[in-house]
């Protein structure tokens, strides 16, 4: 298959990569003013449903005597979240644990999508007549930006529901230069700034952390299908003094391949529960004082 694509490029490698890092897009309003990756959003809305109605299902039929084995496989995960969140978050979690579990299995299911073939939903996507189509979500930074923005938001809500809007606002004013009289008023502008600054950068963290571990892993699987494909039309074509050099190409990308995946399934669940831990520290850094 990526023979073709490479076929479809013009034997370019650069056209190649370029190709599978195309999305698909419809542009919305005059002028193309908003334009939508319909390949990630579709994607992620799809992953959220399976993903909540896989653990909607094993609950409604969870059993109290001896569970089958993906009944215990799903109660180690909540159980596995729920310490985490215990450990961090010191109020109540029932609210904070479902969204960091909700947080961890989505985004872990977006980031597994990586361990598919890169050539297999754009090829699917050719057959079907759409030209470029990119699966995994968290390779747009449009998509982890989203939820960064998410928990942004939840962190604004978590801190007016422990502190009242009120005593959020003074917060903001008064924090973390404490100041009296007219040092207080003095201060009020630096420490909105200075906290404006700090509930900022949270969410631009979590967002580009995310979608650049995602992205990079995305290009060096790309690197190695182009190895691979080199090795095998070396051996094909190549005569017979350069056939020992193409197969020992295709080997390598093969074993490159094999590694690289076994270690990116670190990668994606690392970068599962980063993003759902730290979610769940900003949760608690906003519900307690400055």
């Amino acid at each position: 298959m990526i023979r073709d694509f490479l076929r479809a490029a013009g034997d370019s490698p650069s056209e190649y990569v370029t190709h599978h890092l195309k999305h698909w897009q419809v542009s919305i309003g005059d002028g193309a003013f908003w334009t939508v990756n319909v390949d990630s959003l579709l994607v992620s809305v799809l992953l959220g449903v399976l993903t909540i109605g896989t653990f909607w299902l094993v609950g409604r039929r969870a059993t109290a005597g001896v569970p089958s084995k993906f009944q215990a496989f799903i109660e180690i995960v909540v159980s596995f979240i729920d310490t985490q969140v215990k450990d961090v978050f010191h109020g109540n979690r029932s609210f904070v644990a479902p969204i960091a579990l909700t947080i961890f299995v989505w985004v872990f299911a977006m980031n597994a999508l990586k361990m598919i073939p890169v050539d297999f939903f754009p090829g699917a996507a050719a057959a079907a007549g759409q030209e470029y189509f990119r699966a995994v979500p968290t390779t747009d930074l449009n998509i982890t930006s989203a939820m960064a923005l998410a928990v942004l938001l939840l962190m604004f809500g978590f801190a007016i529901a422990a502190k009242g809007v009120g005593g959020f606002g003074k917060e903001l004013l008064s924090a973390p230069f404490h100041g009296h009289g007219v040092m207080k008023v003095v201060l009020a502008p630096f420490n909105l700034a200075l906290n404006v600054i700090e509930y900022l950068s949270k969410p631009v963290s979590l967002a580009m952390r995310l979608f650049g571990n995602m992205y990079a892993g995305e290009l060096v699987f790309l690197l190695i299908a182009l190895l691979g494909a080199a090795g095998g039309n070396l051996m094909m074509e190549a005569a017979l003094g350069a056939k020992a050099g193409g197969a020992l190409a295709f080997v390598g990308a093969v074993l490159a391949g094999a590694a690289w995946s076994i270690f990116h399934i670190l990668v994606i669940t690392l970068q599962a529960f980063i993003f759902m831990i730290l979610s769940v520290v900003y949760f608690s850094m906003s519900s307690e004082a400055h």
